[in-house]
C-alpha cells in the first residue's frame, strides 16, 4: 500500500475537469488530510463535455473550471493550473510537453499522479483519446523534459530551473501495482463527483457505480470486504 506520508508536494496532470474525481479524489482527499500540498493542473477546461446544445462552449468551458474548482475545494485542494488546450483534440506534442514541464518546475512535487497513456481494454472509459494523450505528454514532462536544462530553453529564461520528480503515478491503467485505502474518505470522493453536476445526468447511479468500483479495486488488492481503494501504476522514475 502506498504511504502517503513519504509525499510532500503532488501535482496532480488531468486531461477533463472531473478526471481526477473519478478516479482519484480518495487519495487527494487522504493526501491532504495529511498535510500534503496539492496542486491541479487541467489540459483543457472540458469545454467538449455534455450534450447541451443550448449553450456555448465557452460557456461550458467556464462552467466547468467552476464545477472543478469546487470539487477541488471539497477534498481541500485549492492550487489549480488550467492549461487551456483544446477538449477532445489533445495531442502529446512539444507544445503541450512544456506546458507540462513548467508547471512541474513551478511547483517542484515529490510525485506525479498522471493518467496512462497505454489503452485499457477492459476499461475503454478511462482510454480516452485526450486521456492518452495527456498522460504521454505528462510522462514526457516527467522524464526528461523537466529535468533537462536543454529541453525547453525558454523555461530558464522564465527563471524556472530544472526539476527532477522522483515517482509517477499513473491512474487507469491495466496493470496497477499498488494502492492508497480510501475508505474514510468515499463520501468526500462523491460529493466532489457531484459538484460536476454538468457532466452527470444520473447522480445516484454514479455514486453508486464509482463506489462498487472503489469496492471492486480494494478486493482486487486483498482488502477485506466493505473497504474502498484506488488503484495505480507507479513508476519510478529517478
Amino acid at each position: 500500500m502506498l504511504q502517503p506520508a513519504e509525499i510532500e508536494r503532488l501535482l496532480v496532470v488531468m486531461a477533463h475537469p472531473d478526471d481526477v474525481d473519478f478516479g482519484s479524489a480518495g487519495t487527494i482527499a487522504t493526501l491532504t488530510d495529511q498535510g500534503v500540498h496539492v496542486t491541479y493542473c487541467l489540459v483543457t477546461d472540458g469545454d467538449a463535455g455534455g450534450s447541451d446544445r443550448t449553450i456555448t462552449r465557452t460557456e461550458v468551458a467556464s462552467l466547468r473550471r467552476k464545477e472543478q474548482t469546487a470539487a477541488a475545494a471539497v477534498v481541500g485542494v485549492h492550487d489549480l493550473r488550467f492549461l487551456g488546450h483544446p477538449d477532445g483534440r489533445v495531442q502529446a506534442d512539444l507544445a503541450l510537453r512544456r506546458d507540462v514541464s513548467r508547471v512541474i518546475r513551478q511547483v517542484r512535487p515529490t510525485v506525479v499522479l498522471g493518467q496512462s497513456p497505454e489503452r485499457n481494454l477492459d476499461r475503454i472509459f478511462a482510454s480516452h483519446p485526450d486521456h492518452l494523450a495527456a498522460g504521454e505528454a505528462t510522462m514526457c514532462a516527467v522524464y526528461p523534459d523537466s529535468r533537462n536544462p536543454f529541453a525547453f530553453p525558454e523555461l530558464l529564461e522564465e527563471g524556472l530551473e530544472p526539476w527532477t520528480v522522483p515517482q509517477l503515478w499513473l491512474s487507469g491503467h491495466a496493470v496497477p501495482t499498488d494502492f492508497i485505502d480510501v475508505t474514510d474518505h468515499v463520501e468526500r470522493k462523491l460529493d466532489a463527483l457531484l459538484c460536476h453536476a454538468s457532466q452527470l445526468p444520473d447522480p445516484s447511479g454514479v455514486r453508486v457505480r464509482v463506489r462498487q468500483w472503489m469496492e471492486a479495486t480494494a478486493q482486487h488488492f486483498g482488502l477485506a470486504e466493505g473497504r474502498a481503494a484506488e488503484a495505480y501504476r507507479v513508476v519510478q522514475t529517478a
